[in-house]
């Protein structure tokens, strides 16, 4: 079955525009697990303009579920993880100014960097993915590196869902496919939404766990959150 893991950097972007504590995060954190989601992630960045380090450290204790930080294994985030201990962190290799994710690693030319980290969070006994575009050669390079799963990047399905969903979701089977062949556990994410989501999961229903979080904190100013993740858990509880 797969996992809905639910990003609330969002919740943290509301907060820090005006000061204070106002939406909760943690409060938010909470509330998503009582609503059903099965994990939280968090991406915190250099400039702390969503998610904070502060939060990281708080939520720990919180999170009944799987906890999963995500984020470009600088020296600081390494020593945030490893002070943590999550379930899981989730390689990204974005850059400190970027707005989002926008990208997947080349597991081939880092692959000793990469050994290096993966090799490190396991040690410490942390389940670790890598974010990867949908090419298979860049899934059987994760393996390579040491990883337990990779996470599909999954922009370029959502923005080509709407003209050709068949030819969208194609190249995220193949990676899917090599990625399984590999031993390698699946998630992904990246502009999921209750539109294309079911069409995923169906088209590749060993995916272990999406990470969805923009389009869950835009549905929830109609829905509710309470809802919305209903909502979102109808669209991957198919099988």
């Amino acid at each position: 079955m797969t996992r809905l893991s639910v990003n609330i950097n969002k919740i943290a972007t509301i907060r820090n525009a005006r000061g204070g504590n106002m939406p909760d995060v943690q409060k938010a954190a909470v509330d998503c697990e009582r609503f059903g989601a099965e994990g939280i992630t968090v991406h915190p960045r250099p400039d702390e303009r969503h998610i904070r380090y502060s939060d990281v450290r708080l939520l720990k204790p919180l999170v009944t579920t799987e906890f999963n930080i995500e984020g470009n294994p600088i020296p600081s985030f390494i020593d945030l993880v490893l002070e943590v201990m999550p379930t899981q962190v989730t390689l990204v290799p974005d850059a400190h100014d970027a707005i989002t994710s926008n990208a997947g690693w080349d597991t081939i030319h880092n692959r000793d960097f990469l050994t290096e980290v993966c090799s490190e969070f396991k040690r410490h006994g942390i389940r670790t993915s890598i974010f990867v575009d949908p090419d298979p050669k860049m899934a059987e390079g994760a393996a390579l590196c040491g990883c337990d799963r990779v996470e599909l990047y999954t922009e370029s399905y959502a923005s080509g869902y709407g003209r050709d969903r068949e030819a969208a979701i194609a190249p995220f089977v193949r990676a899917a496919e090599a990625a399984r062949e590999c031993g390698l556990g699946l998630n992904a994410g990246h502009d999921l939404n209750l539109e294309n989501l079911e069409f995923f999961i169906r088209n590749i229903p060993w995916t272990d766990e999406v990470s969805i979080g923009h389009a869950i904190i835009c549905d929830a100013l109609y829905m509710g959150l309470e809802q919305t993740i209903k909502a979102y858990l109808s669209k991957v509880r198919i099988f």
